[in-house]
């Protein structure tokens, strides 16, 4: 799986056909573990999770507005990490404008409540304008739309399929599993959870960003909020 993972984030347009002939392995055991891992071709991240059929869904705020200042927009979206036996979850709250990393979560499972509390911390800090999603039963879920909106932050949720709506989060995704966690290969939870500590640190306060004008994220986030 840990391959899998590794090749769909260059290549999401795979499917298990492409996928398997990259590996060298039986298209039928790249069909089921991409199912297993909730990957669909095209769609380039974890399909982790589902709408939760009778949530509210709200409107796509964000088409052709500029993002200009820090705490205008957040966002927040799930990732696995492989381990060697099974995986867990990750999920973040990031500012747009400045790529920080204002809270994180890990989960063994895919209840909603690690993405409650990553929003919990990161609200205690600061409040954005507009917080954007996708439709997922984490986000459409009541104790967590109902918590922006008592905050009095506007919910924005991506059109389904539409990834590029939340592009900011899945590139931090990609940066994260290159940069530190396929490096690592970590082998319990509390090693993850331990390196991880260890990592956003550096990634909001020591890493520059070309997008940034080579800044760092907190440099930014700091000088501008």
């Amino acid at each position: 799986m840990r391959r899998i993972d590794e090749l769909y984030l260059k290549r999401p347009y795979f499917g298990s056909r492409k996928m398997a002939k990259e590996l060298d392995i039986d298209r039928k055991r790249a069909r089921r573990l991409m199912r297993l891992m909730g990957l669909e071709a095209i769609y380039p991240k974890p399909h982790l999770s589902q709408n939760g059929g009778e949530h509210q869904i709200y409107p796509y705020l964000l088409r052709n507005v500029a993002i200009v200042r820090p705490n205008q927009v957040w966002s927040s979206d799930i990732t696995y990490v492989p381990m060697p036996q099974g995986w867990m979850y990750l999920t973040v709250v990031l500012d747009w404008f400045s790529r920080y990393v204002l809270s994180w979560r890990l989960s063994n499972t895919l209840d909603g409540q690690f993405c409650l509390d990553a929003l919990e911390e990161a609200l205690a800090g600061a409040r954005p304008e507009i917080f954007n999603t996708d439709q997922g039963v984490q986000y459409t879920a009541r104790a967590f739309t109902e918590r922006l909106e008592a905050a009095g932050v506007a919910v924005s949720m991506d059109g389904r399929g539409r990834w590029m709506d939340n592009v900011f989060v899945e590139r931090l995704w990609r940066t994260v599993k290159y940069e530190h966690l396929y490096l690592h290969d970590y082998a319990t939870p509390r090693a993850l959870q331990t390196g991880l500590a260890d990592y956003f640190p550096d990634y909001n306060e020591e890493r520059i960003h070309a997008s940034l004008e080579y800044r760092t994220p907190w440099a930014v986030y700091r000088e501008a909020a």
